[in-house]
C-alpha cells in the first residue's frame, strides 16, 4: 500500500540515497566506455532501454535508425561495459530467437578524467549528449507542446542565467539541485502520486572564457 502523502515517501527515499550520487546512476570511468557510448545509435538505444525498459533490438531499430542487426550489434557493444544486460521477456516467454535487453540503472554518470585520452572521451560523450539535449527540445517544440493542455504547457520554462562563482560554489549547486531531485527521481512511477504526470529537465552548466 503505498501512502498518498508525497512528503512522507519522499523523506523516506532522502534517507536512502548516495550523497555523491543520489539517483543510483551508472559511472561512468572507463574512457573506452565514454567513447563507445558517445555514439549516437548506441546512446539513443540506451536512453530508450532506460526509459522504456526491456526491448530487443527489433524494437529499438526504430527508435535509433539502424538497422535490427546493427542495434543488435551496437547493443553487445554495450554490454562489454556493462551498461545493458539480457532482459527478462515482458510477457514471461522463453523464446531464444528474440534477446530482450535491458539497462543496468535508470541513468549514468561521468566526471572529467584527469589524462588527454579520457578527457577526449570525456568531450565526445558531452557533446552527444548536449546534442541529443538540444534535439529533444526542439522536437517538443515542434511535435508535443501543441498537443499539450493547457495547464501542463504553462509548467514548461527555461533560464538562462549568468552567475559569477567559484568551482566550488558551482559544485555546490549542481549537488544541491540533485539532492532536491533524487527523491522524486528514486520513487519511480510506482511512488508518485496519482496526479502526477511526466516532465523532462535538462540542465547545463557552460563556463565562459575570461579575459
Amino acid at each position: 500500500m503505498r501512502s498518498t502523502d508525497a512528503r512522507g515517501d519522499l523523506r523516506d527515499y532522502s534517507r536512502n540515497v548516495s550523497l555523491k550520487n543520489p539517483y543510483g546512476d551508472f559511472e561512468l570511468t572507463d574512457p573506452q566506455a565514454m567513447r563507445a557510448l558517445a555514439h549516437p545509435v548506441r546512446l539513443a538505444a540506451l536512453s530508450y532501454l532506460q526509459k522504456n525498459g526491456p526491448a530487443t533490438a527489433t524494437q529499438l531499430s526504430e527508435h535509433v535508425g539502424a538497422s535490427p542487426s546493427v542495434t543488435s550489434w551496437h547493443l553487445r557493444h554495450l554490454a562489454t561495459f556493462g551498461l545493458v544486460t539480457d532482459g527478462p521477456s515482458p510477457d514471461g516467454g522463453t523464446d531464444k530467437r528474440r534477446r530482450w535487453w535491458q539497462a543496468v540503472a535508470r541513468g549514468f554518470r561521468f566526471e572529467m578524467p584527469s589524462t588527454p585520452e579520457g578527457a577526449e572521451a570525456a568531450r565526445l560523450l558531452r557533446a552527444e549528449l548536449m546534442s541529443q539535449a538540444l534535439d529533444y527540445a526542439q522536437q517538443w517544440l515542434s511535435d508535443i507542446e501543441p498537443g499539450l493542455a493547457p495547464e501542463l504547457s504553462r509548467e514548461a520554462w527555461s533560464a538562462n542565467t549568468l552567475l559569477m562563482i567559484t568551482p566550488d560554489e558551482a559544485e555546490a549547486i549542481e549537488n544541491g539541485i540533485e539532492d532536491l531531485l533524487a527523491p522524486y527521481v528514486q520513487r519511480g512511477l510506482d511512488g508518485a502520486p496519482t496526479e502526477a504526470h511526466p516532465i523532462r529537465m535538462i540542465r547545463m552548466s557552460l563556463p565562459e572564457a575570461t579575459n
